[in-house]
């Protein structure tokens, strides 16, 4: 039997999840296909490794988020010896989610991700454990803090940096999806990542919707 302890099996399950979350869904997933796709006989293996599902769920994006991280946090550093203007921030996380384009492993990833944007804390300002303290948290607040001197009002802010983030997310993980498929998508790499990044700008910068005085 398959033994069910150390790094090498631990690391078999991580690839195995993304293979089976990204394929089934985060909620549709089956726990013993991850198992069996990881060649382990232990049907216990998940639980002995991570303590439950979410502990999977949570390494699989853990590895996600360390690469985005060393992708972003240079670009980050550098952009703020300035005064980066919102489409510039934005331009910056659409460019290190890209680099998850250029494996298998990481287009399955995303669309992985896309399935937990909401988790991310932006609407409570409390970041999800794995965010607190990263580049990628840093920046968001950085686009909330132009977001809030272009004087849109707080809820709105919010509301509306989360939903890009849904929204980046989800044009990431569609684009994963034809890249992994073998499909061609409609657009060349280069317009979707600016053309995504433009659109984004728009809609956060969008001009506040007036107040309707209650009857």
């Amino acid at each position: 039997m398959p033994r069910t302890s150390g790094p090498e099996t631990r690391e078999k399950l991580i690839r195995a999840a993304e293979e089976v979350f990204a394929g089934q869904g985060v909620v549709g997933a089956q726990l013993r296909d991850v198992v069996a796709l990881a060649g382990q006989g232990n049907p216990s293996a998940v639980q002995y490794h991570f303590g439950s599902r979410a502990g999977l769920l949570d390494a699989v994006m853990a590895g996600r988020l360390a690469r985005t991280e060393a992708a972003l946090a240079p670009l980050l550093t550098a952009a703020e010896a300035g005064e980066p203007t919102p489409r510039e921030l934005l331009g910056l996380l659409v460019t290190a989610e890209a680099t998850e384009l250029r494996t298998d492993r990481g287009r399955r990833c995303l669309r992985i991700s896309a399935q937990l944007s909401h988790e991310s804390g932006v609407r409570t300002r409390v970041p999800h454990p794995t965010l607190d303290g990263t580049a990628y948290w840093r920046l968001i607040c950085r686009i909330e803090g132009a977001l809030a001197a272009a004087g849109l009002p707080e809820a709105v802010r919010l509301e509306r940096l989360d939903l890009a983030l849904t929204l980046i997310g989800a044009a990431f993980a569609d684009r994963a999806r034809h890249y992994l498929d073998g499909a061609a998508p409609l657009t060349d790499e280069e317009l979707f990542l600016v053309d995504l990044t433009g659109t984004t700008t728009a809609f956060l910068l969008a001009a506040a919707p007036e107040q309707r005085s209650s009857p």
